[in-house]
C-alpha cells in the first residue's frame, strides 16, 4: 500500500486519519450479514465523497476506520457521514435494528497518522481482530 501526497487545484496534502467508534451500548450487532453489508455501506460512501479507504476492520462491538481524505474534510464531518449513512441504510436492510434508539453512539475516537507510516497503522489496525 504505497500512498502518494493528494493533490488538487490549490492544496498537495497527505492526510490519514484513524477512526474508531462503537455501537450504541457496545452491543454485539456487527456480525454476520450486518458486518458484511456495513463493509459495503462504508466503501460506497469513501468512494461517493472520494476518502480512499486504506483499512477496515470490524469486530462485532467496535469498528476500525483508517482513511485518507483532503483538508476541507473535516474529521467530525467525516464520522458524521459515516455514521448517519451506515445507521440509515443498516436500519432499513435489517429491522432487529430498529429497536435501538441510535445505532451508533455519539463518541469516537480520531487520531491522525503523524509520522507513522500507513503500513504500520494499516497493519495495527488488522491485528485488532485478533486481540478481541
Amino acid at each position: 500500500m504505497r500512498q502518494s501526497y493528494r493533490n488538487t487545484k490549490t492544496t498537495v496534502s497527505f492526510i490519514n486519519y484513524h477512526f474508531v467508534f462503537c455501537p450504541r451500548y457496545r452491543r454485539k450487532i456487527l456480525v454476520d450479514q450486518v458486518e458484511i453489508q456495513f463493509k459495503q455501506i462504508v466503501m460506497e460512501i469513501c468512494t461517493e465523497h472520494d476518502w480512499q479507504l486504506l483499512a477496515m476492520e470490524v469486530m462485532p462491538d467496535h469498528v476500525h476506520i483508517f482513511l485518507n481524505a483532503l483538508p476541507t474534510d473535516a474529521p467530525a464531518e467525516l464520522m458524521a457521514k459515516l455514521k448517519r449513512i451506515t445507521s440509515r441504510r443498516l436500519r432499513e436492510q435489517f429491522k432487529h435494528l430498529n429497536h435501538l434508539p441510535s445505532l451508533w453512539t455519539r463518541s469516537y475516537f480520531v487520531s491522525t497518522a503523524g509520522n507513522v507510516s500507513s503500513e504500520t497503522i494499516k497493519r495495527y489496525v488488522e491485528e485488532q481482530k485478533t486481540r478481541g
